[in-house]
């Protein structure tokens, strides 16, 4: 997709994803130093730090969610591809648009039941940290949002695309 942009909106592009994966990094950086940290205490000190195990539970669900917008964007997510690969033209165009309004339909789901999740744990705090478990959980329609607004920019670079440009893919050994 980069390639059909100006020059400039490739250098914003690249400052937000920049910014996105050093995001999931320090995440993933904090989870680790979390549960590095605790493990010292244990075996070293005979004793844990009961925050850091919360905070590393909560750090793995960000990067869960988060890490999979980056899978999306990028689609690096896992395919099934076994029965598309076999067709093309207007049947594996029409396939395809039929499993991108299914993921849609999902993820919808997916969202509605975050907010859902959301407002039922509002009111509900974890016990060694104190945070609003609204908080934690959060991470999840943001996630389904985030993945339903590049589904839906994938279908409409689907339905603009000719079906004679849906090819079969070559056999892999």
């Amino acid at each position: 997709m980069s390639e059909l942009l100006p020059d400039k909106a490739q250098e914003n592009e690249s400052k937000g994803e920049l910014a996105f994966q050093v995001f999931c990094a320090a995440v993933f950086l904090g989870m680790i130093g979390m549960v590095f940290y605790n493990a010292v205490l244990r075996y070293v000190f005979r004793a844990s730090f009961a925050p850091s195990e919360e905070w590393s539970r909560f750090l793995f669900m960000y990067i869960t969610f988060f890490g999979s917008i980056e899978g999306f964007y990028r689609g690096r997510h896992i395919a099934v591809d076994m029965v598309t690969s076999k067709l093309s033209g207007l049947t594996k165009k029409s396939v395809d648009i039929f499993a991108q309004l299914l993921a849609l339909a999902a993820l919808v789901l997916l969202v509605i039941g975050g907010v859902i999740l959301v407002q039922q744990t509002n009111d509900t705090y974890t016990v060694a940290t104190g945070v609003n478990m609204a908080f934690v959980n959060g991470t999840l329609p943001i996630m389904a949002v985030a993945v339903v607004v590049i589904r839906v920019r994938e279908l409409w670079q689907t339905l603009k695309k000719p079906a004679s440009s849906f090819l079969k893919k070559p056999k892999e050994f």
